[in-house]
């Protein structure tokens, strides 16, 4: 079973839809014993920084992430991938999860480019045996964000570009994230999903 982590953040349903689709049995729960139970997770989110934290924090769910990121195949999406970071230029006063090395920055408004970034971008795949496995280069994929990943280092799986380098999905063993939306990137977005539902739990 996927556990969907639901910390108030958002973006719950639309991801237990495609999880629906491929056929793979899922619950949205913010039940701490259902999320240890689980053989893959999944940290979705849209919306604040800062209050996902406090939110998280709120459910008791901030141990919990902590404890299974990595441990059991893990994914988060958009917010869920900043998160994971030690801070983000969006809430200076507020600690992430650390679990990554990495910062979140604000992607500056430059060159007449629209913040916040939505649209389709294609990205450069820099790992291609995990969620990104049977993926070509330079797909494109569905971006809705303002801030963005640098300095993630090895952690890297691919990188894009609107106005700066973005590092646009990171995978450190069985712990994964991308910054944009695999559930509303059609087919390709589909098979990462299935790839990372075919990552063994144990």
């Amino acid at each position: 079973m996927i556990a969907i982590i639901d910390y108030g953040a958002g973006n719950l349903s639309s991801v237990k839809k495609a999880l629906d689709y491929l056929g793979a049995e899922s619950e949205i729960t913010k039940d701490p014993q259902k999320i240890y139970c689980a053989s893959h997770i999944i940290l979705p989110g849209v919306g604040s920084f800062g209050d996902a934290m406090h939110s998280m924090e709120d459910r008791g769910l901030t141990g919990v992430v902590k404890d299974v990121a990595g441990k059991k195949p893990f994914l988060g999406i958009c917010l869920g991938l900043q998160l994971l970071f030690e801070e983000s230029e969006e809430s200076p006063s507020v600690k992430g999860l650390g679990i990554l090395d990495g910062k979140i920055r604000k992607i500056p408004k430059e060159n007449g480019l629209k913040v916040p970034h939505m649209g389709w971008n294609s990205v450069n795949i820099k790992k291609s045996d995990g969620i990104f496995k049977g993926i070509d280069e330079d797909s494109y994929f569905y971006f809705v964000h303002s801030f963005y990943l640098e300095g993630a280092g090895d952690a890297v799986a691919a990188t894009t570009q609107y106005g700066v380098d973005i590092e646009c999905a990171v995978e450190c063993g069985k712990l994964f994230a991308t910054q944009f939306h695999p559930e509303k990137s059609g087919e390709l977005g589909l098979k990462l999903l299935k790839n990372f539902i075919e990552t063994e739990a144990e």
